[in-house]
């Protein structure tokens, strides 16, 4: 099996985590060869950007709506997207611990969206934008893994990170810290862009305190994004099954395997708390309570 064929079966296999990290990745990878492409013709290559990136202006929006979805993918430079794509999969992992791929997929896209409108807002209705709104637009996913980093911290707020040189530290405080770095910076060059991290980190505080309070806000959205990612996923070939011999001793066994597991969860359960069970072993409670 060849290198492409190694990451195409990682992303189709991967959970939405991955497929996240894969796309944010392939995409710069993409957009940097085009843009070398472009150099060398003597070609501009900024005009692709303008038609990926969002811009803030809400004239030109209108004549480029998927902007506010393709800028959360976009990056260029590669501190960017390496710092991005860190955070994700650090506190994406964090949050499939205690919630699903499909709330981790919501929460990314919206927290996107949000930041983007965030964006355009103030560069729209706050005069001190006015002169350069035309040149200004958004890219980078910094708005949709900050809306991850807030929610994980709502719901877990004293669970500790260890950060090199420093320790153990809990995550409300690296939460805490980034957004008032956020507010501090809005007075700075990338002002458009820290709107947009706070337009994020908003919708992270908001859909996860909604869901501790047992309402989820993406439901119909979880199901829609379900769907979309599901394209993506490996389709198993159709198996011709014959009619076992003994079909109940067969089903009898599988039943007792499943009993045995369901066992050994509740049994961690009694011994360390509902807390200490892995992403796996929450999706066999999961589909044991659907079953009753």
């Amino acid at each position: 099996m060849g290198i492409v064929d190694e990451i195409k079966l990682a992303f189709k296999n991967g959970s939405y985590l991955t497929k996240l990290i894969y796309i944010n990745i392939a995409i710069w990878v993409l957009v940097r060869l085009v843009f070398v492409g472009y150099s060398l013709s003597g070609s501009d290559g900024s005009l692709m950007l303008n038609w990926l990136a969002l811009p803030a202006s809400f004239e030109l929006f209108i004549s480029r709506p998927w902007t506010i979805l393709t800028y959360m993918f976009l990056h260029f430079e590669l501190l960017h997207v390496l710092f991005n794509v860190l955070w994700l999969y650090w506190f994406g992992k964090i949050f499939l611990e205690y919630h699903t791929q499909q709330k981790l997929l919501s929460l990314y896209i919206i927290g996107g969206i949000t930041g983007g409108i965030a964006f355009m807002m103030a560069y729209n209705w706050l005069p001190v934008f006015h002169e350069r709104i035309i040149n200004s637009q958004l890219l980078g996913a910094s708005a949709s893994v900050i809306a991850i980093v807030i929610a994980i911290a709502v719901y877990v707020p004293n669970h500790l990170i260890h950060l090199a040189f420093i320790g153990p530290v809990k995550i409300k405080w690296i939460a805490f810290v980034s957004v008032l770095l956020y507010v501090i910076s809005l007075s700075g060059d990338n002002a458009g862009g820290n709107f947009a991290h706070l337009g994020g980190a908003v919708w992270g505080w908001i859909y996860m305190s909604q869901l501790m309070a047992g309402r989820n806000i993406t439901g119909r959205f979880d199901r829609v994004t379900e769907t979309v990612f599901s394209w993506f996923r490996i389709r198993k070939k159709l198996k011709i099954k014959y009619n076992s011999p003994n079909p109940d001793h067969d089903y009898n066994r599988k039943k007792r395997s499943q009993q045995a597991e369901i066992n050994e969860v509740l049994d961690k359960i009694g011994k360390s708390g509902y807390d200490s069970l892995t992403f796996d072993e929450r999706e066999i409670l999961f589909k044991m309570g659907r079953k009753k």
